[in-house]
């Protein structure tokens, strides 16, 4: 098999975001593993970043483990037209054709990179790109869909929507998927099953070989009474001041010890008195070990966001050996706990409520229930077992052996 080309719209060893890091994860396992690969992507710095800005010098430079990397410069973009029609699609509104033209013309594009693909074709077997709305996967994926695959990272939100997406991506080779609701949502909307497209539900590796200590993580936080635990960012996004005013709701109704503790950056309003008598304990920013022992050391992890494409955490939870409870409205978050049979899902006060009771008062079930998860982890999401299927999705697609 000749070389495959990875692209996204900015990359860098340590940039942060879903899409960047599960790029960076699956290059440097497949790049372990012997495949020949490259990394295709602007001198944007990061998304968060002008996008008419180019950070990093054009040309070649490597990563960290010594993969390949290719910048191409980004042309000037006009921002107010791209900010626009951005908002229509961001409060909902429907857009036309030419203002969704406007949109893709109008974010980060680089023509150099484009030029580059039509040029360099041969040379490659596979592009894959990643995520979806960016006009470097976009625009990438039209100089040659037929050799093109796609981690979509497809969401149920305005943009999966725009006309553009549905006319070109049932064109490409190829769908990756990090679970199988964002599957069904895309076969829904793309109707990939009959546009030949080949899709696979892949996932997302894990690094499988942690541990917990959940005493280190008592004694190091002075933390002697059982806690629900959330892990991740502190914001309205995710959904935590639900999760906040329903424990607070639950204490005021249950005569109980728990405690509700948090790690992760973010901010949000806490009940001052529930802080100041440590029933809600923010812990802020802990390292991996300490979070691993937190897994560990609470009665279930709490992940109460609506719109997750993957959750390590969950599956950091389940690896520590502890069952999850999740939103009913995140597909995601709720398909993972059917399926592993490792965790409840709520959708009220009332179902977090007796969601509640049930694990703390059935503490063998609970610990079944991590069981399960951690099973389900292992057998689905180990790199060892990621590494392959891409390898085998990616021979399927080209047609060659690697």
């Amino acid at each position: 098999m000749k070389k495959i080309g990875f692209v996204i719209p900015w990359y860098a060893d340590d940039i942060p975001g879903g899409a960047e890091m599960e790029l960076r994860e699956v290059t440097a396992h497949l790049h372990s593993a012997g495949v020949t690969l490259e990394i295709l992507t602007t001198c944007v710095k990061e998304f968060g970043a002008d996008w008419s800005v180019n950070f990093y010098n054009e040309g070649e430079d490597r990563s960290a483990c010594g993969i390949v990397i290719r910048r191409f410069k980004v042309r000037k973009r006009d921002t107010k037209a791209f900010d626009a029609v951005n908002a229509k699609l961001m409060g909902g509104r429907n857009i036309s054709v030419s203002e969704e033209d406007v949109f893709l013309r109008e974010m980060v594009n680089s023509p150099d990179l484009y030029s580059y693909i039509e040029e360099h074709k041969d040379e490659y077997s596979l592009f894959v790109h990643i995520p979806y709305m960016f006009g470097t996967t976009y625009n990438g994926v039209r100089v040659c869909p037929e050799k093109s695959a796609l981690i979509p990272c497809f969401h149920d939100e305005a943009y999966a929507y725009l006309t553009r997406f549905r006319e070109l991506y049932p064109k490409t080779a190829g769908m990756i998927f990090n679970a199988r609701p964002e599957a069904e949502l895309a076969e829904k909307i793309f109707g990939f099953s009959q546009s030949g497209t080949e899709t696979i539900v892949m996932g997302i590796g894990m690094d499988t070989d942690i541990t917990a200590n959940p005493d280190d993580f008592r004694r190091k936080f002075n933390i002697d009474k059982p806690f629900i635990l959330y892990a991740g960012r502190k914001d309205k996004g995710k959904n935590v001041h639900t999760l906040v005013k329903y424990f607070s709701e639950y204490i005021s109704r249950r005569d109980t010890e728990l405690c509700l503790v948090l790690i992760g950056g973010g901010n949000i309003d806490l009940p001052q008195e529930l802080v100041k008598s440590r029933r809600i304990i923010d812990l802020g920013f802990v390292d991996k070990q300490d979070k691993y022992n937190a897994q560990g050391a609470a009665e279930f992890l709490c992940q109460p966001s609506k719109n997750e494409s993957f959750s390590l955490v969950i599956m950091e939870s389940w690896l520590c050996g502890r069952p999850v409870l999740v939103h009913e409205a995140c597909p995601v978050t709720r398909n993972f706990a059917s399926e592993s049979n490792g965790g409840l899902y709520f959708g009220s006060y009332f179902e977090f409520e007796g969601c509640t009771d049930y694990l703390l008062s059935h503490a063998d079930t609970a610990s079944a229930m991590g069981q399960n998860g951690r099973k389900y982890v292992l057998e689905n999401f180990d790199w060892d077992v990621i590494v392959q299927k891409y390898i085998s999705f990616f021979s399927k697609l080209t047609g060659e052996q690697i």
